[in-house]
Formats: structure tokens, C-alpha cells, sequence
């Protein structure tokens, strides 16, 4: 098994805390449904381990759970939008910042 980086994730008992593909080991204190690669599922597993990280408020592990959303979201838009890439999603993002900030969207 591999995260979203191609990093090889088995551990020594062969399933890296997962079980039933449950994420329910490791450094988070939540059980955690893992997601699939390329998929929503993938970006809403990252999501939940940044609350459960922040619950913990171990802040390395946050900004590590952030690393492995914009991960999880540049698979994503290789799977549903190829071609696109995280700086288009920037740019996008700086025009809503800017529309907001106007008061004009």
C-alpha cells in the first residue's frame, strides 16, 4: 500500500494500523475511514485526520495533514481534471479573495 506521494506505508505487521479500511493506529486518536487515491474519499480521509490532529493540538501533525490534503487534491485533479493543477486552484482562490475583499463576488 502506498499514500499519495507513491510512499510505501506497510509496517512491519503489513497494514500500516489499518484494518478493514479503518485508519485506527498510528498518530491519530480517532478511528479513520481510509480513501482512495484519486478520489473525494482520499481528500476527506486527510480532512479528517487534520481535525483529529487538531483536536490533539499537535501542530507538526497539522501541517502535515495540510501537506497530505493539497496532495490528496493535486491526485484528484490528475483523476477528474487533467491537465488543471494546484495553481490554477490558487489562482482561483486569489480572485475569490479579491472579489471578497471588494464586497463583489
Amino acid at each position: 500500500m502506498t499514500n499519495e506521494f507513491g510512499e510505501k506505508l506497510d509496517d512491519e505487521f503489513g497494514d500500516n494500523g489499518v484494518n478493514n479500511g479503518v485508519n485506527n493506529g498510528g498518530y491519530h486518536k480517532e478511528k479513520i475511514a481510509k480513501g482512495e487515491l484519486g478520489q473525494i474519499s482520499k481528500i476527506q480521509e486527510e480532512l479528517d485526520e487534520l481535525k483529529d490532529a487538531e483536536t490533539q493540538n499537535v501542530k507538526i501533525l497539522m501541517l502535515c495533514e495540510l501537506a497530505d490534503i493539497v496532495g490528496a487534491v493535486k491526485l484528484y485533479l490528475n483523476a477528474k481534471f487533467p491537465g488543471w493543477t494546484i495553481s490554477d486552484l490558487s489562482d482561483m482562490a486569489n480572485l475569490t479573495e479579491k472579489a471578497f475583499q471588494a464586497g463583489q463576488r
